[in-house]
């Protein structure tokens, strides 16, 4: 096989999550050429990995738009085979627009390369992933060698740990109230780690409120990229954040991680997997609003 497309358009959490899956592609196919369509914002991410020779970025076209899809639907075609890692209803589609090919290895169609697990939506995504690429031949699914990212980002003086308050701004139940944070930064500065708050741009006022309680924090909420964002989890002594994609990468880099979950998303099939046992710690309840920093920050001084 000469030519082979992978489809992951995010979120940044499930992009993450298809790191070794990716890995493993590059693997089995060395000599190909490997494209991945992807979303903007993992573009960088992608193009330094070193598992793709041609990174695209999805057109999002309106299914209205004819001419342009008559356009995309020929930029499917020709490939010796197709790993849709996103299974969604777009990429349904997109199977459609390529011809429906029986080189294409995702959650429809009849070839031999279909993910016909009837249980796959009640699987794990990194789960879920390993049993798809199984049925299409690639048995062997090792962590993703992350090193190609581990020294990149801000190199902070002294210990430190990360506090990711932020979240999808449309589930304001995945977020633990910033007050909490606040006093949770202050908790970790009396362990010895300066306290680091990490995210976008949009999460600066979650930010100003950790750092008016406690003035040792760090804020680096819009200063960082994807891949600094990694460094910089790679090289500190702990993350804590809600269910959000920051944490999905800390995981992936080592860096031990208490997650908070609500009962607006399930661990069982979303949680951050890191790389060794008990890296990871999730605490879960139904509502985020009644977790204490109590429970939180002995958490985190176990696992520090």
């Amino acid at each position: 096989m000469r030519r082979i497309l992978v489809i992951r358009l995010g979120a940044l959490g499930d992009f993450v999550q298809s790191f070794g899956p990716f890995q493993a592609i590059r693997t089995a196919h060395p000599d190909a050429h490997i494209t991945l369509l992807t979303t903007t914002p993992f573009v960088e991410l992608a193009r330094l990995s070193p598992w793709f020779d041609t990174v695209e970025c999805d057109p999002r076209l309106s299914w209205g738009n004819l001419p342009a899809l008559l356009a995309f639907r020929q930029a499917l075609r020709g490939y010796d085979r197709v790993y849709d890692l996103q299974t969604s209803s777009r990429t349904a589609r997109y199977y459609a627009l390529a011809g429906r090919p029986k080189t294409w290895c995702g959650h429809v169609g009849r070839s031999p390369l279909a993910h016909a697990n009837l249980w796959r939506n009640d699987m794990h995504t990194r789960t879920r992933q390993r049993d798809q690429l199984r049925r299409a031949g690639i048995a062997d699914v090792p962590a993703p060698d992350t090193r190609w990212l581990a020294d990149l980002g801000p190199h902070l003086e002294g210990p430190y740990g990360l506090i990711v308050p932020g979240a999808s701004p449309h589930r304001p139940a995945k977020r633990w109230p910033v007050r909490r944070y606040a006093e949770l930064a202050t908790r970790m500065k009396d362990l010895g780690l300066r306290p680091v708050v990490v995210g976008s741009k949009a999460e600066q006022p979650l930010a100003a409120a950790i750092t008016q309680a406690c003035p040792q924090a760090l804020d680096l909420t819009g200063r960082t990229t994807l891949p600094e964002l990694a460094g910089l989890a790679a090289r500190a002594q702990v993350a804590v954040g809600n269910d959000t994609g920051p944490m999905h990468l800390a995981a992936l880099m080592g860096c031990r991680s208490v997650v908070l979950f609500s009962a607006d998303s399930n661990p069982a099939l979303t949680a951050p997997l890191g790389r060794a046992p008990r890296q990871v710690c999730v605490l879960c309840v139904r509502d985020l609003a009644t977790l204490s920093v109590n429970r939180v920050a002995a958490a985190l001084s176990c696992r520090h």
